[in-house]
């Protein structure tokens, strides 16, 4: 360097000096070496203090000597590390407070990096020069920025506001570096500008450094990741060292490897990246890994908010309700690692355990008695039972034989039983994991509790899925009692019609009236078979059905049958509608308004318009229904105050009158008579639409 790059750097390591000093008093302020003892900000203070060394031993060397760069290049490589565990201990939570004196551990610190550190330093320089230096450097920066990135982007946001000043500053501190280093062994040197102004970049860092202390008092406390920040940094880190190693082991071939050194090197690199890629699809060594980091770095081995989202996120992702069982265990089994399970369900109607759901399992056809050994230890104890440490220990689960289909099933592991409140719903057979889980309390109070959530969702199923059949049933037999009711009303016409037929049987009017009667029975007859079989068309919903003519030929039949019906009906009224269905209701009014009469009470239907709608009335001067009849269960099929009716015919015509969009009101007093009204849409045939009335309607 030259004298101004020398005065430059000079400065810029005095600042730095100055900068980490005051970083340094800020965190001892802060009590960091008090019990408890806080890793994290101890490893920080050791950065911040072999910041101000490296920057002093680097000011010797600049004035001093070329001897002392020895001790800087120390200096640099050690707060490197301590920055590394500053990192790292974040994603270790439960090791960041160790109870005890913190001197215990420090002279071993110490004395591993003043030995260790400055033999690394030599060992490099005698093997791969300055370039082999600059080569550790890059990735010790690399390694801090893959850190930084982990930690910044999986952060949750509460954590977010006090992480956010060290990731930046840190970031800052291992870019320049980065660029600084990359520079040095892409052109065998380091640049001497850059070199000069590497001290000011990491003095300019110290601010976002002590924002960070400043922002909240236990600041450090506040920063927490989740496992899979855990899992994905260790899984970085784990493909850096192997590329890092097969980068040596490539070094080492193409120099010492003669005239086929270079081929060796490029079939070495591909052999080891096929390596790489079917280490990374193995579902095995992802598992092992995901349970070395629980229990080495982790106080508890499930994160139960993740393990409980995934779970319900499992069982509520079936397509089809045939899905839900193999959902259970499916989601049970991804809990352990387990490859594959099945589910039995006790069936209410022979009180058996069935197979009603597997996943990767062989299915089976044998079942398992309510009252067998198995289910009766499981409602006894509430236990999981452990087929492997049963098979090595009975005792422990008194002596407990298992069925012989179940004992020969291959890799049963585990028995997790599903219990809906005091009952015993069925239980779930796993598999034998991908890497050895040990079943502990934590493992068994999860499964159990998971087990319970599942009894709820399967029960639930079940709930709905018998609420369903039942109203399917309830839709059948509303049916059935409107065919009923429908055959009754045809019955009582051909019975009258043969009561009648002895007496009147050769009067030419009787047999006109008595082959009308026979061919309308007959086609209600064939509707009703239609409407059976699901064949009605739709299409016989018809515009311009004339109400006056349904009430004079209701009048007309009531005289037939020896009574009168008032009618008082205006000109031109028409609806829209099914005529023969319109009819039928209207009918049956006039039909309840004489059973509620006696012979000389009076009856009428009055057809009218009111307002945009035609309005059709049947009184009468009868029994009448009380105001709580008439509020509560008039409408609602099997509500009836006739001793053999059955409430059915009421309920149709206020049904029909509402998908016609129509009202219906009843005014009714006991003892004084009842006055129902239908108000249904008015059909303005008189306008010229293109449209006519109903033929014959």
């Amino acid at each position: 360097m030259n004298n101004s790059e020398t005065a430059l750097a000079y400065w810029g390591l005095t600042l730095s000096a100055g900068a980490y000093a005051l970083l340094a008093l800020r965190l001892l302020r802060q009590e960091y070496l008090r019990v408890p003892v806080n890793r994290i900000g101890v490893a920080m203070l050791a950065a911040a203090l072999l910041t101000v060394i490296w920057s002093g031993f680097s000011l010797l060397a600049l004035t001093v000597g070329a001897a002392w760069w020895l001790a800087a290049q120390s200096a640099d490589l050690l707060r490197y590390l301590c920055w590394g565990v500053f990192l790292a201990l974040f994603f270790k939570p439960d090791a960041g407070v160790v109870h005890g004196p913190w001197y215990r551990w420090l002279p071993g610190f110490a004395s591993a990096g003043l030995l260790g550190v400055p033999a690394l330093i030599v060992i490099m320089s005698v093997l791969a020069g300055v370039v082999g230096q600059l080569f550790l450097m890059v990735f010790l920066a690399l390694g801090g920025l893959v850190l930084v990135e982990q930690l910044f982007r999986n952060l949750p946001d509460d954590s977010l506001w006090s992480a956010k000043p060290v990731c930046l500053g840190l970031a800052g501190t291992f870019l320049f570096d980065l660029y600084l280093f990359s520079q040095g062994v892409l052109f065998q040197g380091v640049d001497p500008d850059a070199f000069a102004a590497r001290p000011f970049v990491h003095a300019l860092m110290v601010p976002f450094l002590l924002l960070a202390t400043t922002r909240h008092r236990n600041w450090i406390a506040k920063i927490r990741v989740s496992r899979k920040v855990v899992f994905h940094s260790a899984t970085l880190a784990l493909v850096g060292l192997y590329l890092l190693f097969m980068a040596g082991v490539g070094y080492y071939v193409r120099y010492f490897g003669g005239e086929w050194g270079g081929a060796l090197q490029l079939g070495l690199v591909f052999v080891g990246l096929v390596l790489a890629l079917a280490l990374a699809l193995s579902g095995s060594l992802r598992a092992k890994l995901r349970v070395f980091l629980g229990k080495h770095f982790f106080r508890y081995r499930f994160d139960y908010r993740d393990e409980w989202l995934k779970f319900t996120a499992t069982l509520s992702s079936q397509a089809h309700p045939q899905e839900a069982g193999q959902n259970v265990v499916r989601g049970l089994a991804d809990m352990l690692e387990s490859p594959a399970g099945a589910l039995w369900l006790l069936r209410p109607e022979d009180d058996q355990y069935r197979q009603v759901a597997r996943w990767n399992l062989a299915s089976t056809t044998q079942t398992l008695d309510k009252n067998a050994e198995l289910p009766a230890f499981m409602r006894a104890t509430g236990w999981v039972v452990n087929l492997e440490e049963l098979r090595a220990s009975p005792e422990r689960y008194r002596d407990l034989r298992l069925p012989e289909w179940l004992a020969e099933y291959p890799q049963a592991w585990l028995l997790v039983p599903l219990w809906q409140g005091p009952d015993l719903l069925g239980f779930v057979l796993l598999a034998s994991p991908r890497t050895r889980v040990d079943v502990n309390w934590e493992v068994t109070d999860l499964l159990k509790t998971a087990g319970r959530q599942a009894a709820s969702f399967l029960a639930q199923i079940q709930a709905t899925e018998a609420l369903l059949e039942s109203r399917k049933f309830e839709a059948f037999n509303r049916m059935s009692a409107f065919v009923v009711h429908d055959l009754k009303n045809i019955v009582a016409q051909l019975s009258l019609m043969v009561k009648n037929a002895k007496r009147l049987q050769h009067n030419p009017e009787f047999q006109a009236d008595m082959l009308m009667t026979v061919e309308n029975s007959l086609d209600r007859m064939r509707q009703l078979m239609l409407q059976l079989r699901g064949d009605a068309a739709p299409g016989d919903t018809t515009v311009g059905v004339d109400l006056c003519k349904i009430a004079e030929r209701l009048a007309a039949n009531a005289l037939r049958h020896g009574r009168t019906v008032q009618l008082e009906v205006a000109p031109q009224i028409f609806t829209r509608g099914q005529a023969d269905r319109l009819e039928r209701i209207i009918g049956h009014l006039v039909h309840n308004a004489f059973d509620a009469t006696d012979a000389d009470d009076r009856v009428w239907v009055k057809v009218d318009r009111f307002g945009s709608h035609a309005r059709v009335e049947v009184g009468d001067e009868g029994q009448g229904m009380t105001e709580e009849f008439v509020q509560t269960r008039l409408f609602k099929p099997f509500q009836t105050t006739k001793e053999a009716g059955m409430g059915i015919g009421t309920y149709e015509s206020f049904q029909y009158v509402q998908e016609l969009g129509g009202k219906v009101s009843v005014d009714s007093k006991v003892g004084q008579g009842t006055v129902v009204r239908l108000l249904l849409p008015l059909f303005e045939i008189g306008r010229d639409f293109g449209l006519h009335p109903q033929e014959g309607a």
